[in-house]
């Protein structure tokens, strides 16, 4: 295939991007969206120009690290895919693809298509973890947890922290992804200790980040790659209005 790609070009966070256009050819449909960017990249460089920078890691599905827009949409027009995971079989000879970073203020551009999602990081560090001491590995069965909670923890806990949800959200929020990981741990015996601590934290760390609000637009599990339900928002404000009756912090 024969493609034209519009990509963004961005030197650093202080610099103003572009769209920038380039013509790739006998792009094979069994590529990978990365491995066709990497061919992009070897013709850049052998043309004596800067190749564009974007983030991959595992190219597998599971790191979350593979952060592109493309076409208007987060990791693509296939639905449950990343962009690792997104082959160019997707796509037409001839076709235009318009490739961007995620878009939102909490997630600066490093260069090109490239972001600082740092902010996940330290909503994480803010009350995402279990900090008693659980002692070893304890057997599989030693902990009693119904199955029904069990499964809901557990496709709670499938989020890759990608950032698709704010990148698809008009308001740029990121109560997909704080609900995925205050769900998970609320459903389980071993977060209990920090039950209503954690979503307060959590919360007024994503707030402190610049994250906006939610509106119940829906559009964040529509490209969630991994499938992570609304279900898991309505927990979070569950969690956060009992928090709130029962702490002395009303801010």
């Amino acid at each position: 295939m024969n493609l034209t790609l519009k990509v963004w070009r961005q030197p650093n966070r202080q610099a103003q991007g572009k769209i920038v256009e380039y013509q790739v050819k006998d792009i094979s449909p069994d590529m990978s969206f990365l491995e066709m960017l990497d061919v992009l990249n070897e013709d850049l460089l052998h043309a004596g120009q800067d190749p564009v920078a974007f983030d991959h890691d595992c190219r597998e599905g599971i790191c979350g690290s593979c952060d592109l827009f493309i076409n208007g949409r987060s990791h693509g027009p296939e639905k449950g895919t990343t962009t690792c995971q997104l082959h160019m079989r997707k796509f037409s000879d001839g076709d235009t693809i318009t490739i961007e970073p995620w878009r939102a203020n909490a997630f600066p551009v490093n260069k090109d298509l490239s972001v600082d999602r740092s902010a996940f990081d330290r909503i994480i560090q803010a009350g995402g973890y279990v900090s008693v001491n659980t002692g070893g590995a304890p057997d599989g069965n030693e902990i009693p947890v119904p199955k029904e909670i069990a499964d809901r923890a557990f496709e709670a806990a499938t989020c890759i922290g990608c950032g698709a949800c704010v990148a698809a959200c008009k308001n740029a929020s990121a109560m997909l992804f704080v609900s995925a990981k205050v769900s998970q741990l609320a459903l389980l015996p071993q977060g209990q200790v920090e039950r209503k601590t954690r979503v307060e934290n959590m919360v007024a760390q994503m707030d402190k980040e610049g994250f906006g609000a939610c509106t119940n637009i829906g559009s964040c599990a529509a490209e969630c790659p991994v499938g992570i339900s609304l279900e898991n928002i309505a927990i979070l404000n569950r969690e956060f209005l009992a928090a709130k009756a029962a702490s002395n912090n009303l801010a």
